[in-house]
């Protein structure tokens, strides 16, 4: 399979990168250990995850995706031969979030810890933090690096204008700059992302991570109505698709489906995959199943007038 590179970072990533949001959420460990196994046997490599991830579980208290991946590691997995990106920013607790460079710090070296691993390759504010001074963030990402503790970073969830201010901070000041952006993208939620942030992306040569790929699952197929919702834990998420344009684009899924005996899931990974400057989408799966079906979504190659009838559907 061949990597791609990720922005200037100097970090090679496959073409899909296993979103680890599920793995001590609706995925236990056991079974996080067979999809990361199976994810790297074939060939794959870029592993996202988070800090906070799932805090949002009654259960939880954060750090329990970092916590399997690291278990993970610990097996003997060849460490060289895998990508981890995970975040930092997100509430972790009381007074523990931001972007301040003390902050970071302690939770660079706490996900190090969880992770079980001396480096992280991609370390990604996970949101803005208007409250401290992006030449602290920086200036704490500097530090990182030049301990050896992390290779490149990225940010999450920027606006483009914020995005923009960040590197050219970065490049006056002397400091790291971002490599990539991790952003909402997928068929139906295209506009900020196509209108605003893709400029940005393009002009500084950064690579794009998508998040929702597939919407929450909308775009697998299986949420046709609001019935449908009740089919699992994500339908609270995919309401607000249910209506005429999401309907228009489901239609246009079902057809390219049809013709390339494939699935919609497979063809909205393939066009967001086409997609010039898109670097890897995220996907998630809880079980080995799902994960066949996302591998075999880089195989896939829409024709023209498939990529056409798509984004009409999705147009906005």
């Amino acid at each position: 399979m061949k990597k791609l590179h990720l922005g200037h970072s100097g970090l090679e990533v496959s073409p899909i990168a296993l979103g680890g949001n599920v793995f001590g959420w609706t995925v236990d460990e056991a079974m996080s250990f067979k999809i990361l196994d199976a994810f790297l046997a074939a060939g794959f490599n870029f592993i996202d995850t988070a800090d906070s991830y799932s805090r949002w579980v009654p259960s939880n208290r954060g750090g329990e995706s970092e916590t399997i991946i690291g278990n993970w590691l610990k097996r003997g997995v060849d460490r060289q031969k895998v990508v981890i990106a995970t975040k930092v920013g997100s509430e972790m607790g009381p007074r523990q979030k931001g972007l301040s460079k003390k902050y970071i710090l302690s939770a660079a070296e706490a996900s190090l810890k969880r992770l079980q691993t001396d480096y992280i390759d991609l370390y990604q504010s996970h949101f803005d933090d208007p409250d401290t001074p992006m030449e602290e963030t920086l200036e704490a990402y500097a530090q990182l690096i030049k301990q050896g503790k992390v290779k490149a970073i990225g940010a999450s969830n920027f606006s483009a204008d914020r995005l923009s201010q960040a590197l050219k901070a970065g490049k006056q000041h002397g400091y790291p700059i971002y490599q990539s952006l991790q952003t909402l993208y997928n068929l139906y939620d295209r506009a900020d992302y196509e209108t605003n942030l893709e400029p940005v992306c393009r002009k500084h040569g950064l690579g794009v991570i998508t998040y929702f790929s597939l919407a929450s699952g909308f775009l697998t197929g299986k949420y046709r109505s609001n019935v449908d919702l009740s089919k699992s834990k994500r339908g609270e998420m995919v309401g607000k698709y249910i209506n005429e344009r999401g309907v228009r684009i489901l239609s246009a899924l079902d057809q390219i489906a049809r013709q390339l005996n494939s699935t919609p899931s497979k063809i909205s990974l393939a066009w967001l995959m086409a997609r010039r400057g898109i670097t890897a989408p995220i996907s998630s799966v809880t079980n080995l199943e799902q994960l066949d079906e996302l591998l075999e979504s880089v195989n896939l190659k829409l024709d023209h007038s498939s990529v056409d009838l798509l984004d009409k559907a999705g147009a906005y």
